[in-house]
């Protein structure tokens, strides 16, 4: 109930405008969101530098409504790239499509999407198209694939384990040589494109696991469940795969234990690091994942409050 809760309120924007100069609600996104400039999320860069992981920089935002504002959006990802590049922060770049228009014109976000990849080529840093919701799936994978020619494996693309679909997909990407992110999906979906059951979602991610680590270009396992972590470290185990062929990735404030203790034991880590005023849709959605993390954080931050007073 509360997961189904959270997800319907990342999708009310009204709510947000209130939320979004609430004290307490600021303070519980800073331990998933690094700041609203990119100053701030490459400080955050940098601290996860010195520790050896790498981190993937996501300026927040979706759905718009207007050309201007998705060739906006367009403009600050090129500036992140930008200041990745002069200060050397050991970090790429994730984007949303919805963000760069497409739901207003497939050509205008595909266009928006080419100017980012050509400075990304420039800057040489690797880019990363984020997967939305299953509505977004197919468009999704139809610009990455006009675009994947021109630009490689500078780009790579997200797979979702709780869609029916991403078996087909993760064969089609494999035969392209593309770099694929695996993660489970965090979006309300219907039962006849996703998996409902946990088990199911859970089987599915370990199955593209495998597909991806045995003949996958350099894949990231995304997730925070030690189960699905341990799948995968025994199926590298018993295949001999090298660690620099992939890498685990994790989202920032999600489960630090683990991703400091992976790259402790000599994996390749690296954190998504949101940052951008549009942080409350991203908030909801980590809560649905995991509603507990709500009175985790709740009880953190009512502890720092008193200890400072």
């Amino acid at each position: 109930m509360l997961r189904s809760l959270f997800l319907w309120l990342s999708e009310q924007g009204r709510i947000f405008n209130f939320v979004k100069s609430n004290g307490m609600a600021r303070r519980i996104a800073s331990r998933f969101v690094a700041g609203e400039t990119i100053d701030s999320a490459i400080g955050v860069t940098r601290l996860l530098n010195e520790k050896g992981i790498a981190a993937s920089l996501d300026l927040l935002g979706e759905s718009v409504s207007s050309q201007e504002e998705a060739q906006a959006a367009r403009d600050e990802v090129v500036q992140t790239l930008d200041e990745v590049a002069r200060t050397g922060a050991d970090a790429n770049v994730s984007v949303k499509l919805t963000q760069l228009g497409l739901d207003i014109d497939y050509d205008l976000c595909l266009e928006n999407m080419r100017v980012i990849l050509s400075r990304a080529k420039e800057r040489n840093i690797f880019v990363r198209m984020d997967m939305e919701n299953s509505a977004h799936t197919e468009r999704t994978l139809r610009i990455f694939k006009d675009l994947h020619p021109d630009f490689g494996n500078l780009t790579g693309v997200v797979i979702q384990s709780y869609l029916r679909r991403s078996a087909e997909d993760i064969e089609d990407l494999i035969s392209m040589g593309a770099r694929v992110r695996l993660c489970k999906g965090a979006y309300a979906e219907p039962e006849a494109v996703a998996y409902q059951d946990r088990r199911e979602i859970d089987s599915s991610f370990d199955a593209l696991m495998v597909r991806l680590l045995d003949e996958g270009s350099y894949p990231g396992i995304a997730t925070h469940d030690e189960q699905r972590i341990e799948r995968t470290l025994a199926h590298v185990q018993m295949k001999q795969i090298p660690y620099e062929r992939f890498e685990f990735q994790m989202l920032y404030g999600v489960r630090r234990d683990l991703y400091h203790s992976l790259r402790g034991r000599g994996f390749n880590v690296r954190v998504y690091i949101p940052f951008g005023s549009n942080w409350y849709p991203y908030l909801m959605r980590r809560l649905a994942e995991r509603p507990g993390n709500l009175a985790f954080m709740t009880a953190s931050i009512v502890k720092e409050t008193f200890s400072r007073s």
